[in-house]
């Protein structure tokens, strides 16, 4: 459900804000009250609750909630203001009613339960079932056994500040359909469910459908609802979409082998974005959305600047030492490189030799603009894309001392994420820049980002360099099996606070550019490396 939910006027001591802050955690306000009547009570207890705390303190709230008494319940936990807006929104915004609680086996002072109810508004009717848990706690100041407040207690998915409403969307339904007609669906393909909700946010006025009437999440940052039961189907209009349902297939099984991975591919010739696929635990798209160091794989950028500028060429020189010192700030290679002081352009890309660009950067004419205004005119990054849904695209800042030197190898102040690198594979295969897009741009008519893009030289030499890389660097092993017109990149990008560095890759094969990110496994070529090569099979 979008903006605009039509719900029944209530008092607005019933907003439906998952209020407060710091859910699970002592406040002020608990603190006055954590047991919910304020009374001095008898002689204060501490230590974890106890199996019988645990169960009479669960099934009292249980029994509350059951009743509607939004007051009783909330007066059971350890935030007593934020548990009872929602509780009481539970009924009055949600228009949830005939609640049964049914408690599991409690592992330790944690209770899972099942819920059964029914959602009702302007005569129809549905029932809802769905299960969460709950966690008992010792109250800070009077030591009573107290339910932890969060707001998925009342509904798994509920976050902070998250609003359940019940009524008429504001936006129809959409049926958004693949480039062959077949209707892309959050059930077929589940990575693809905040794209189809932000689709249908934008264009579901646009594409022809009648509002329905839904039980939702309304999230606070403006971003499409979620939809949780429809209690009377409007009708939905039709979407087309790029998506091709076979990469789209290949995208989503790729991203389940790494954890909070994201993948993009693209249609080179024209930019439609042909597969989109996150694995996250969050609802977070981050292969559109996503700001990451890019590592090694912003090499394809940084070559083309050495090469437009006139500092070198594929065959050109590109010394690759064990070292290289910029402004006081000493740059290694991965472990085991070999050093090569004799080294071509494209020997130091297909081995990813950090050292090699670290020491071109400060030939003339190269300024600390210049891998900006590559990045830019060449490629289209941070030139406002309007891809169809919300999307970031690319971050190449003019920086001077250190970050210069880290941003040609990914890392310093460099942000990307999957659509952009498929992007940058794209252009550099093809030389020319084709905005990405998942909903043509006829549709609104938005007007698409432009870029010159690449002289024919530099475009092939670049193509040149990812093809070695595919076939005798560092790509190799992820790019093995695969057919056709191919090459890569890969990378890895250090972030502070993780064990291990996250995990990059980009690479092409005949008319698909794709990208993959992954913050585990690493070196490119072992984690990202075989996502990528996953979704280039769907090419064929």
């Amino acid at each position: 459900m979008a903006k605009g939910v039509k719900v029944a006027v209530v008092s607005t001591v019933f907003a439906v804000m998952v209020g407060g802050a710091g859910y699970g955690a002592y406040n002020f306000v608990s603190a006055l009250n954590d047991d919910g009547s304020g009374g001095v009570g008898d002689a204060k207890r501490s230590g974890p609750p106890t199996a019988d705390e645990v169960k009479e303190t669960s099934k009292d709230f249980f029994a509350a909630w059951e009743k509607g008494s939004a007051a009783s319940a909330a007066a059971l936990t350890n935030n007593n203001a934020a548990a009872e807006t929602l509780l009481a929104a539970y009924g009055t915004e949600a228009h949830i009613g005939d609640v049964r609680i049914t408690p599991g086996r409690a592992t330790g002072a944690t209770v899972p339960y099942s819920v059964k109810a029914t959602v009702s508004y302007d005569g129809k009717s549905k029932s809802l079932a769905y299960s969460s848990k709950l966690t008992v706690v010792r109250g800070v100041t009077t030591g009573k056994a107290l339910v932890d407040w969060q707001p998925s207690v009342v509904y798994p998915k509920l976050r902070r500040d998250d609003r359940l409403v019940t009524g008429e969307s504001a936006n129809p339904a959409i049926e958004a359909v693949d480039r062959g007609g077949k209707v892309l669906t959050k059930e077929k393909y589940p990575s693809l469910g905040p794209v189809l909700d932000a689709l249908r946010e934008k264009y579901g006025d646009k594409a022809g459908g009648t509002p329905g009437i839904e039980l939702a999440i309304k999230h606070p940052d403006q971003s499409p609802d979620t939809s949780l039961l429809t209690l009377a189907e409007g009708r939905a209009g039709k979407l087309q979409t790029t998506i091709s349902g076979s990469a789209q297939e290949a995208a989503e099984k790729a991203v389940k082998l790494y954890g909070q991975s994201s993948v993009v591919a693209v249609k080179p010739s024209t930019g439609e974005v042909l597969a989109v696929a996150n694995n996250r635990t969050d609802a977070f798209n981050a292969a559109f959305e996503g700001t990451k160091a890019p590592g090694s794989t912003m090499k394809i950028i940084t070559a083309a600047m050495l090469i437009d500028n006139g500092v070198t060429s594929m065959n050109g020189p590109a010394p690759c030492p064990d070292k290289a010192v910029w402004q006081g700030q000493t740059f290694k290679n991965l472990t085991g490189m070999q050093p090569n002081e004799g080294a071509s352009l494209a020997n130091s890309f297909m081995r990813s030799c950090n050292t090699a660009f670290i020491k071109l950067i400060d030939e003339k004419p190269l300024t600390d603009e210049s891998l900006t205004r590559e990045a830019q005119n060449r490629f289209g990054i941070g030139e406002d894309w309007k891809t169809g849904i919300v999307s970031f695209d690319g971050k190449v800042p003019a920086v001077t001392g250190p970050d210069r030197a880290a941003n040609a190898i990914g890392q310093g102040q460099v942000q990307m994420n999957p659509l952009n690198m498929a992007s940058v594979t794209a252009t550099a295969i093809t030389g020319t820049f084709h905005q990405p897009y998942v909903v043509s741009p006829q549709l609104d008519d938005r007007e698409v980002a432009t870029a010159k893009g690449l002289p024919y030289s530099t475009a092939s030499q670049l193509k040149q360099m990812m093809k070695l890389t595919a076939t005798q660097g560092t790509a190799v092993k992820a790019m093995s099996g695969l057919g056709g017109d191919i090459g890569a990149k890969t990378g890895s990008a250090e972030v502070d606070g993780q064990q291990v560095s996250n995990s990059w890759f980009t690479g092409f094969r005949n008319d698909m550019a794709a990208a993959a990110m992954t913050e585990e496994g690493g070196h490119g070529g072992d984690a990202a490396g075989p996502i990528v090569a996953a979704v280039l099979r769907a090419a064929g």
